[in-house]
């Protein structure tokens, strides 16, 4: 039974390079044309998720650097509070009366109004 399931991979693998040369002797596809599905997909990929999320990263970045004493921020944490003061890496941020927390700038999720 071994000899008879080895006997049809070989006949397959045979039949299979046989037909890829005859394939290649005819004219058949180009080194370039067996690589567009690869290259189709690398530019779906960057156009659907990386491009957007470098442009995320830009806006975050440049939101950081507009924050200001006296704004509203929310952390990635989800607490709510006005900066109260702005050092080089971090920000104090007023979360209640008398309770202040020191966030570092990356970990300010958004603005608020």
């Amino acid at each position: 039974m071994f000899k008879a399931i080895t006997f049809q991979v070989f006949a397959v693998m045979l039949f299979a390079a046989t037909s890829f040369a005859e394939g290649e002797a005819k004219g058949g596809p180009s080194a370039f044309v067996s690589m567009m599905p690869i290259i189709l997909l690398f530019v779906v990929f960057y156009f659907l998720l990386i491009r957007p999320q470098q442009k995320k990263a830009k806006e975050h970045k440049e939101m950081l650097s507009k924050l200001e004493k006296g704004d509203n921020v929310m952390t990635n944490g989800g607490i709510f509070g006005k900066i109260t003061g702005v050092t080089e890496n971090a920000y104090n941020i007023e979360i209640a009366n008398n309770t202040t927390i020191k966030v570092a700038k990356e970990f300010i999720a958004s603005k608020k109004a």
